[in-house]
């Protein structure tokens, strides 16, 4: 969201007489210190019993995929004020005129490859060329948005992995949650790079200089310890691939 604000999207937005929010499955307060902590520049909306997307499902503007998993705290830092009492929906963006016609609808469908859900998302600058292009052609509903222009390299899933287990010294996977005032920072995922590459490079080294069936007993020994924790990112972090049912 903050990419709307710092690119000046929100802003043309308001130019051209619309209005911009954000909604999220936390509830208001939290939405609220969002939109203020980080400067948006619009409202954020909290959603956290999905009112606001049933009435978007209801109306066939647009559906989210939800994840209802928790099992993922027993690998995050401690953050008690997260609260998602029906789950949190994965992102999507919906752009409509006044009278409810829909200008675009791109919504996030959660794979390994997007990290689950955590990365791609379409450029602001490019939303808002698809809206005026809308505008000033069909006056037909678009169908979902399945190839926007997306920010970012999103790294390949057994990368992610492997940085999840750095963030924890290889010893079980943890993750990089958000921090709020009073928390401590959280890590950036981009720092577990170097911790990546010296394990693997201590792995190398060792199966070069170290008699191989010692390494290789030591190293399905680790795998053994870590992977359970490798099993609930697998779990939680969800997948739904093209032939999966929709959401609703």
């Amino acid at each position: 969201m903050r990419g709307y604000a710092e690119s000046g999207v929100a802003e043309a937005i308001r130019q051209a007489g619309g209005e911009i929010f954000g909604v999220t499955s936390e509830p208001q307060s939290l939405a609220t210190e969002a939109s203020e902590g980080w400067e948006l520049g619009f409202p954020c909306v909290g959603d956290p019993h999905h009112e606001i997307l049933g009435a978007c499902r209801e109306r066939g503007w647009l559906d989210l995929f939800v994840n209802a998993g928790s099992g993922l705290s027993e690998f995050s830092e401690t953050r008690s004020w997260i609260a998602h009492p029906k789950g949190y929906f994965q992102p999507g963006v919906l752009a409509l005129t006044g009278e409810g016609r829909v200008l675009y609808r791109w919504r996030c469908r959660p794979t390994r490859r997007n990290l689950g859900g955590a990365a791609e998302r379409p450029t602001p600058e490019y939303v808002l060329a698809q809206v005026r292009s809308r505008l000033a052609g069909s006056a037909a509903d678009p169908p979902l948005d399945a190839s926007p222009e997306t920010d970012g390299r999103v790294p390949p899933w057994w990368l992610f992995v492997l940085m999840l287990l750095a963030h924890g010294w290889f010893l079980r996977p943890k993750t990089f949650p958000l921090a709020r005032a009073g928390d401590a920072p959280s890590a950036d995922p981009r720092h577990m790079l170097p911790r990546v590459l010296a394990f693997v490079g201590a792995w190398i080294a060792a199966f070069v200089f170290l008699p191989t069936g010692w390494v290789a007993l030591a190293l399905v020994a680790w795998a053994a310890l870590v992977w359970p924790g490798v099993a609930v990112v697998h779990r939680e972090f969800q997948n739904v691939p093209n032939d999966s049912p929709d959401p609703g």
